[in-house]
């Protein structure tokens, strides 16, 4: 190690015991309220989380008026700390406090006159006055959807609502029946529009989440996982990359949008890894890619998996359980790319003296308790909320056993505050979201988009998945992945199930797995399209803080992570990877994927024993699109190809002078 390498390593541990993440970065966009008006909303924003999970837990709420409580008392916060423009951020506008009192002003409609409307919003036998409260609440909703998560969405959600308005004079497909103007608006505010799936799992589910994040992040309990990271694989050659790679992968599982986890752990991994020597581009296309795999990684999964079992009506646990060997083969992959790169690159890790003991980290290991506390309620039959409460109530509990992670009651304050305003975004996304369900629903829109795939691919099942991974990446680019998922699996998901099912290559799988497979395709890109350019969010959020160019840092990000685009497509034709047959075939399939993302990462990165020439680098690749198929034969050619290329090496020809890279 050079003189200066040593430097750079040691500058970059020089805080071990310091390595949270800078978990207030995460709500950078909000306002900070001070005095008395900023005391009031910390409690308010405490009572609301004490509020969900007393009638979650404790006394259950009829699910549609539940509901409604939630879109109100977490769209006050909104409005409250989310400003409408930048210059409005120093303080409450008066704008503002018109949107809070609209939103309380619908609540209280909705909650009068609950036993009529809740039958008859959506049908030509509502009032005007419903039309018109209604209508102030979809306005209310694409507005909080722009504040937290800006414009994409709630223009979709716009576009999407005009629709049945217009649709009776479109050509096509397009064409709808006419319907009164009254019954389309009310239609927004029933259990097939904004109260539908996502709101009910941002309700029950996400918020629970949400808030034991925060009690993780506040009782010191979360930098306890940064600082296993570190203890665990700082010490090895680029170390703050492979740091990233499992810090996002603890934490970003817990959190709904991969750019939200891009700043929060990013703040910490994205300068570590400049010290170093990684690029700027190169560090934050790390984190992206990092922290959207978060999103795929098991128990959580995001709070995507909520959703998808309630669309699907498939268990929380199976779906857990299909998510853990596709989330090993992407992790796997990314933890190469930063391998190989720190190779090309001669990177060493961070001193031993300079990092958290391994001895010492392992002693406090209980503080992982409340991970399996979540983790054994989920598989034992407890339901999610209760499961979500228990993990809630082990932090606290573990957090007391030593001085420096004890929770008294400022920090339960402080967690249970940060939870609701946590809770905001994916609540106000999953409410937009609604909108163009609701409108899909209402038109039928998405059987026609079923149709039309349909026709195009007609029983060819990769046809329509590379139709449907466009779709998806385009759906859900500036969208959180919750959103993004929602969305893309209400328009391409029936379609991709009915060509599944016609096609005779599936006929032994089971039908609940036919179910699962294209969701599972689907949740997969809605993930990806954080990385995906040109509108790359998570690359971006990481651009920001390395300040690196944002759309290379996009490239790059796509590059790092392109094991993603493939792995959808090896569970569907090898439904094995999803946990799915014999121990034995999970066991080979899973075994040739991970020898193939190997393949892939060493095809990317240029390295294998060495650096690579073209001609290496293509066989490699071919290699690994041999072995991520289902086929004994491509197998068998993929390991030649590697041995192929692990022997060229001695000769003359494939020689290529060892340089540094600069990428």
């Amino acid at each position: 190690m050079t003189e200066e390498k040593t430097s750079q390593a040691e500058e970059a541990a020089g805080l071990p015991m310091e390595l949270a993440p800078d978990t207030e970065a995460e709500v950078s966009v909000q306002r900070s309220l001070k005095g008395s008006l900023g005391l009031i909303f910390v409690y308010f924003a405490a009572f609301v989380s004490v509020f969900h999970i007393y009638y979650l837990v404790f006394r259950p709420m009829e699910p549609l008026m539940f509901r409604n409580y939630h879109l109100m008392l977490l769209g006050i916060l909104g409005f409250a700390f989310f400003p409408g423009w930048t210059r409005a951020k120093a303080k409450i506008h008066w704008t503002d406090y018109v949107g809070i009192a609209a939103l309380v002003f619908v609540f209280v409609y909705i909650y009068t006159n609950f036993s009529r409307v809740q039958f008859l919003f959506g049908t030509n036998r509502v009032t005007q006055m419903d039309a018109v409260v209604c209508f102030i609440g979809v306005v209310l909703v694409l507005e909080l959807a722009r504040r937290t998560s800006g414009n994409s969405l709630p223009l979709l959600a716009l576009v999407f609502f005009i629709y049945p308005f217009v649709g009776k004079y479109m050509p096509g497909i397009f064409n709808t029946s006419a319907y009164t103007a009254k019954r389309i608006i009310t239609y927004m505010f029933t259990t097939n529009g904004i109260f539908s799936a996502p709101i009910a799992i941002s309700a029950k589910y996400i918020i629970l989440f949400i808030i034991f994040s925060s009690f993780l992040t506040v009782s010191g309990v979360g930098t306890y996982f940064v600082e296993f990271a570190f203890a665990v694989s700082g010490f090895a050659r680029g170390g703050p990359a492979k740091v990233a790679v499992i810090s996002s992968a603890l934490m970003g599982m817990m959190n709904g949008t991969s750019a939200g986890n891009v700043v929060a752990t990013g703040s910490l991994s994205i300068p570590l890894m400049k010290r170093v020597g990684y690029s700027p581009t190169f560090a934050a296309a790390t984190e992206a890619v990092a922290s959207t795999g978060g999103q795929i990684m098991p128990p959580i999964m995001g709070a995507g998996v909520f959703i998808m079992s309630e669309i699907t009506g498939i268990k929380y646990e199976r779906i857990m359980l299909a998510g853990i060997i596709p989330a090993i083969l992407y992790f796997f992959s990314c933890y190469m790319m930063v391998d190989y790169e720190a190779i090309k690159l001669r990177l060493f890790g961070v001193p031993r003296h300079l990092l958290p003991g391994i001895k010492t980290t392992l002693k406090k290991a209980y503080l992982f308790i409340p991970v399996f506390v979540l983790i054994y309620s989920l598989m034992t039959g407890y339901s999610v909320i209760m499961a979500g409460f228990f993990g809630i109530t082990s932090c606290f509990l573990v957090s007391l056993i030593a001085k420096d992670t004890r929770m008294g009651p400022r920090k339960i304050l402080e967690a249970l505050e940060k939870g609701a305003r946590g809770s905001v975004q994916l609540m106000s996304v999953c409410a937009a979201a609604g909108i163009i369900m609701g409108v899909i629903a209402l038109t039928g829109i998405g059987n026609k988009f079923a149709n039309v795939l349909m026709t195009i691919a007609d029983t060819n099942v990769l046809l329509a998945m590379a139709f449907t991974m466009v779709v998806c990446i385009l759906l859900g680019m500036g969208m959180p992945t919750t959103a993004a998922y929602a969305v893309a699996a209400s328009v391409m998901a029936p379609g991709l199930v009915r060509i599944t099912l016609m096609n005779p290559a599936f006929a032994h799988v089971p039908s609940d797995v036919i179910v699962l497979l294209p969701h599972m395709f689907i949740f997969y890109f809605a993930c990806v399209s954080a990385i995906t350019p040109p509108v790359a969010l998570a690359a971006y959020a990481g651009a920001g803080i390395s300040g690196s160019d944002p759309m290379k840092t996009g490239v790059m990000s796509f590059r790092l992570g392109i094991a993603s685009y493939i792995v959808p497509f090896m569970f569907f034709y090898a439904p094995e990877i999803l946990a799915i047959g014999t121990l034995p075939m999970i066991a080979l399939r899973t075994g040739t994927a991970l020898v193939g993302i190997f393949a892939l990462a060493s095809a990317v990165q240029g390295y294998f024993r060495g650096h690579l020439v073209i001609i290496q680098r293509v066989l490699m690749f071919v290699a690994a699109l041999s072995l991520v198929t289902p086929n004994e034969i491509f197998d068998a050619m993929g390991f030649a190809l590697i041995a192929l290329v692990f022997l060229s090496h001695n000769l003359p020809f494939f020689k290529k002078k060892e340089a540094p890279s600069t990428a």
